[in-house]
């Protein structure tokens, strides 16, 4: 795959997309929230690719926020239409991917930046990063669910504040809220993120899927999430990943999964 404004590689199952408008600061365009997409796809439907990590190029920033030039003179319905399409062609796509997607965030992600951040299945860190959400200071809101996702995440007393005083934390608070599992120097970010993706590629790539589908529904307001776990559990057992897994461990040996 070749891209404008990405850079994509796979190698042992684990693909990396790097988001490269350095001289942007990485910032999300239109045609890079549309590169993403295909990018996502492509890989989804890649049976070979078991992991997926998106990072930023440089070392300065992940995605520093949104092309504000590009919406700058919208309408109360082209402001709509811009955040709904965001959403679904990236942020709530990102969500629900069956592959699983670790954002290793490698300097600043603000706004959009921080909102693709946290639609990715869990966050690392460099120890220079800088999270927010500032929109309130252009005299608007975080639109591609940014005040759904923050919440969740950190607690709404935090995300309240966050939101509202524009303010900008560090990694280190990132990772005492929440926001992020693990932080490391930047150096080593990659590095150490393609360590926790090498352990997850050893599971069952059906079960890893159908954990994402589970977890994700107790999230939803109007769904039983509970209910979806017991129905993707139950799907399990009709799989050639689960006939494996179980005779694996019968047999005293490591399970090769087919994702199956």
């Amino acid at each position: 795959m070749t891209f404008e404004n990405l850079l994509v590689t796979t190698e042992n199952q684990i693909a990396q997309i790097t988001i490269n408008r350095p001289s942007k600061l990485n910032a999300l365009n239109k045609a890079t929230i549309l590169e993403l997409h295909q990018a996502f796809t492509s890989l989804e439907q890649n049976p070979d690719v078991r992991a997926i990590i998106i990072t930023g190029s440089g070392e300065k920033a992940f995605v520093a926020g949104a092309d504000i030039s590009e919406f700058a003179n919208f309408s109360v319905e082209e402001g709509a239409q811009l955040a709904a399409q965001g959403q679904e062609l990236l942020f709530d796509f990102v969500e629900k991917l069956k592959t699983p997607v670790i954002a290793a965030i490698n300097g600043f992600a603000l706004g959009g930046g921080l909102e693709l951040a946290m639609a990715c299945h869990f966050r690392t860190a460099s120890d220079n990063a800088k999270m927010g959400l500032p929109e309130v200071t252009l005299g608007v809101i975080p639109g591609y669910g940014g005040t759904q996702r923050l919440p969740q995440l950190v607690g709404k007393g935090r995300a309240m504040e966050m939101i509202m005083t524009a303010s900008m934390i560090d990694a280190e608070t990132a990772k005492e809220y929440g926001l992020v599992n693990h932080v490391y120097k930047q150096e080593f970010l990659v590095e150490e993120t393609l360590s926790i993706a090498q352990k997850i590629i050893k599971n069952s790539p059906v079960a890893l899927s159908k954990a994402i589908k589970s977890i994700n529904a107790g999230f939803k307001h109007d769904v039983d999430g509970y209910d979806v776990e017991i129905r993707n559990f139950g799907k399990c057992f009709g799989t050639e990943d689960f006939k494996e897994g179980t005779t694996a461990f019968l047999e005293k040996r490591k399970a090769d999964f087919k994702g199956k």
